[in-house]
């Protein structure tokens, strides 16, 4: 089974649920070592504007999933 078979979800919750679902799975394939993730977690975990490009990064991949499921109606 593909780790995402719909954009589509019950609530607009479970649609933010996804889109922080979507951006962590882009890290990972972006930075398939998970050493190498945990050693720059602690990096930007404390770097406001590294939070910040995360934050947008979940909030794009929100708007995504909510025109998918034409939440802005």
């Amino acid at each position: 089974m593909s780790w995402l078979p719909t954009l589509i979800t019950a609530t607009p919750e479970e649609g933010y649920d996804l889109a922080i679902k979507l951006s962590r799975v882009a890290i990972k394939k972006t930075q398939p070592d998970e050493a190498v993730r945990e050693k720059l977690r602690g990096v930007y975990a404390q770097d406001v504007d590294a939070l910040t490009a995360a934050s947008q990064v979940v909030a794009i991949n929100f708007q995504t999933v909510a025109a998918a499921n034409n939440y802005w109606k």
